[in-house]
């Protein structure tokens, strides 16, 4: 190749160097978020600034203060040793970005401290920065042991799912499944974790559950460990994993609502009512005024009770349910009632009368 090519290619190779170089550094601070604190040293009452790089795009971090941790151990505790109730929450800008102002408070153990920033949702990333609480006491770190070491190999799930018991408020319940293997030189015998699940930002409620087995240096082991929440318990909850003081795993759960509790309550502010309104219009109708004379009936007429009365015949009872008056065309002397029942017209019973018979013999 000619002085002049090998020029060219020098040149050529030069620029792609300074153009690449921009994103490798991007790729670089993806792959290892980092934090710087405005100062690494501050009493409580007062309030430092926490800044962070390499980030994921818009993603929610919690920042708190926690004790007995370095960065090149992270929080063996935890946020169990973090101050959990002075913590913030920031999210990150388009280029993976923050920066919040963080009260300071004394974290629940001693010092060596960290200002310890992490994921809250999607992919887990944390870092930390090293940071004093001035006048909080200082221990020194439990030294590490040596001897067997278990570390999660497979991604972790969780089985099962909810019932009709469920879908009327019981507690929802799962299996956390997963694989782990031991890296160290020694065999772990019926080890302890420790199983947690948080509600949103909160932090996680842990509980104890210890896996009977040994686990042999350089093998694995398949785990099943029960979860489960409180009743009536809804939304996005996070299981998390932790041994040996260290968060192993993290996996979401999404809760569904028990919508037959609902459906129970709507039922009742339906019911309970109609019931209620029921009751009231039987004792307004049994303790309201009755009629004079102690009968009660309702638009009743007497001619109607008279016809229903048991033991009068149907002659009887309309004769007895017809009021006495006098008939237009009659005088009081001369009413058909007082005439034994005769109830014809009048006629004219004179010897003229046409219609009138004559007996045999008459004159």
């Amino acid at each position: 190749m000619s002085p002049s090519g090998r020029v060219r290619w020098a040149a050529l190779v030069a620029v792609l160097a300074l153009l690449l170089a921009p994103l490798a550094g991007m790729a670089a601070a993806a792959e290892k978020p980092s934090v710087k604190l405005s100062k690494s040293q501050a009493g409580t009452g007062s309030s430092i600034t926490v800044s962070g790089d390499g980030w994921r795009q818009r993603a929610l971090l919690m920042i708190l203060i926690c004790g007995q941790a370095v960065p090149s151990r992270g929080v063996p505790g935890g946020t169990n040793s973090c101050a959990n109730a002075d913590g913030r929450a920031v999210t990150t800008d388009a280029k993976g970005r923050f920066s919040r102002k963080l009260p300071v408070a004394e974290p629940p153990v001693p010092c060596p401290c960290v200002v310890h920033v992490a994921t809250v949702t999607g992919a887990k990333a944390e870092a930390d920065a090293i940071f004093q609480v001035a006048g909080h006491a200082v221990e020194p770190l439990p030294a590490e042991t040596d001897g067997g070491r278990l570390s999660v190999l497979t991604d972790t799930r969780l089985d099962g799912s909810g019932g009709l018991l469920t879908w009327f408020g019981a507690p929802p319940a799962r299996t956390l499944v997963f694989t782990v293997g031991n890296v160290g030189t020694s065999a772990v015998k019926n080890p302890v974790f420790q199983v947690g699940t948080a509600h949103g930002v909160f932090a996680p409620q842990w509980e104890e559950q210890q896996w009977r087995g040994t686990i042999q240096p350089g093998r694995k082991a398949r785990l099943e460990l029960p979860v489960e929440l409180t009743g009536g318990a809804h939304g996005e909850y996070t299981v998390s994993l932790k041994y040996g003081g260290k968060v192993l795993a993290e996996q979401p759960w999404d809760v569904g609502r028990p919508w037959g509790v609902t459906l129970f309550w709507v039922l009742v502010c339906l019911v309970v009512p109609a019931a209620l309104f029921r009751i009231g219009m039987a004792v307004v109708d049994r303790v309201r005024p009755r009629p004079a004379g102690g009968i009660r009936h309702r638009g009743l007429r007497l001619p109607e009770l008279a016809l229903r009365l048991p033991g009068l015949k149907p002659s009887t009872a309309a004769h007895a349910a017809t009021p006495t008056s006098t008939l237009p065309w009659f005088t009081p002397d001369a009413d058909p009632g007082a005439a034994g029942g005769r109830l014809s017209a009048p006629h004219d019973d004179s010897p003229t009368s046409p219609t009138t018979p004559t007996r045999e013999g008459s004159p």
